[in-house]
């Protein structure tokens, strides 16, 4: 297994492009998909792109927050040091990788977003803690975990096909989660993925002279603010360093907080997420001030998601308007039979993925076909839906649109994961085609 990681990480080193370069090229490849594989001219593909390019700035906006105020919540001490006692409980590089790849897979099921924030900054935290460990690995196996996350109670595909009204709702009906989240064939994917994973990452750490550390004084973020006497403050300085102003404000978002899951249960979405971490950052900061530092820090590592997401959202709109997506997935249910079509539909789904990043467009775009050639084969309707959301999340593993939180988090590049994540999508994407096939 070392020899496979090692030879992943050099051929990542040497030809995974920055992310960015990594989306322009994708733009250009589905630009010419588009011109070989359905009946659209080169005009008619840029027209497709530039309207949808800016499709994402809703998502773009949460994913920063994501970013941001997960960032802040992580630079204050209170919850510094509750991550930093849970990383005090791995004792070696071992331990370390297991750890965080569990942790990031429980906070996953619970919610993608939180998941993805959770496990990087966890991650730091064991850095500073195990001596050792590699860096890059230890950040590879946290987001490794977010893999589960649409087998979770966040799963937009089982979610939306829950939900009354859903625009597939005349062809399906409602399809209650006990059939998709809940069924025996998503718990056996998830616990075997639980099983697994956590050693698989554990098995690919480096030999001692292939170890990279990082110095764990790099990955100090502490907001220092400055501290002043209170009969030289200005009335405006006052207010800024006003613990008061901090806790009223806090205590608005935390009566909002009660009531939403008074109201809702315990129903995480990415917006609440966010309203989370947000107001716990301005409790846990204690000023004004010292908050306002701790958000000019997170903004720094935002630069990618704001720039890269809305070429995604254009490669999205070539791929949906132009037919794109629907002839790839025809081709994968074009060579299907009973016993194979959940398998080929997971791969069909693995592969839009690279150029449809989104669980919920992703389905919008392939369900007519799925569903349609579901029904035609008398297979399992909630399966079907099931192995387009595992081939979602599943190729998530390779694709930098979903890694930019967690890299700008920890500080790396996607070439320095990479590698490793390549060996986990081939562990990973066997146990969920036998979940698929014989369950």
């Amino acid at each position: 297994m070392k020899v496979l990681v090692s030879f992943f990480n050099r051929i990542m080193q040497r030809y995974l492009p920055d992310p960015f370069l990594f989306v322009i090229i994708l733009t250009f490849a589905v630009f010419g998909l588009g011109l070989i594989f359905t009946d659209n001219g080169p005009y008619q593909m840029v027209q497709h792109w530039g309207n949808g390019f800016w499709g994402l700035l809703v998502f773009s906006m949460q994913m920063v927050l994501v970013l941001v105020t997960g960032h802040v919540l992580a630079s204050s001490q209170i919850f510094k040091k509750g991550l930093g006692a849970l990383a005090s409980t791995a004792k070696s590089p071992g331990q370390a990788i297991i750890i965080v790849t569990v942790v990031s897979m429980i906070a996953s099921l619970i919610n993608w977003g939180f998941g993805l924030v959770i496990g990087a900054l966890f991650a730091k935290e064991l850095a500073k803690k195990v001596k050792n460990v590699d860096y890059r690995l230890l950040i590879a196996s946290a987001y490794a975990g977010f893999i589960v996350w649409h087998g979770g109670i966040s799963g937009s595909i089982p979610l939306t096909i829950a939900t009354p009204g859903h625009f597939s709702e005349e062809m399906i009906g409602v399809i209650a989660t006990d059939q998709t989240i809940f069924a025996g064939f998503n718990l056996f994917i998830v616990l075997a993925l639980f099983l697994i994973l956590p050693f698989v990452n554990r098995f690919m750490m480096p030999s001692k002279e292939e170890t990279i550390v990082v110095d764990s004084a790099l990955l100090q973020d502490d907001v220092q603010a400055a501290t002043l006497e209170k009969g030289a403050m200005t009335p405006a300085e006052r207010l800024e360093n006003s613990r008061i102003i901090s806790l009223l404000i806090g205590l608005f978002g935390l009566v909002f907080l009660f009531y939403y899951f008074a109201s809702n249960g315990f129903k995480l979405n990415l917006d609440i997420v966010n309203f989370l971490f947000l107001f716990l950052g301005i409790l846990f900061h204690g000023t004004p001030k010292q908050f306002l530092e701790a958000v000019v820090n997170a903004v720094k590592g935002a630069s990618g998601i704001i720039v890269q997401f809305p070429f995604y959202a254009g490669i999205m709109g070539m791929m949906t308007t132009s037919g794109l997506a629907a002839v790839m997935s025809e081709g994968f249910v074009s060579i299907s039979n009973e016993f194979t079509f959940h398998f080929f539909a997971f791969l069909s789904a693995g592969l839009v993925n690279f150029f449809v990043p989104s669980g919920g467009g992703q389905w919008a775009v392939q369900a007519p076909v799925m569903l349609e050639a579901a029904k035609a084969m008398d297979v399992s309707i909630p399966k079907t839906a099931m192995a387009v959301a595992w081939g979602d999340a599943w190729t998530n593993l390779i694709q930098p649109f979903w890694a930019l939180p967690a890299l700008a988090i920890a500080g790396l590049k996607a070439k320095d994961i990479m590698g490793y994540c390549v060996l986990t999508l081939l562990v990973s994407g066997a146990v969920i085609s036998l979940g698929l096939l014989f369950f």
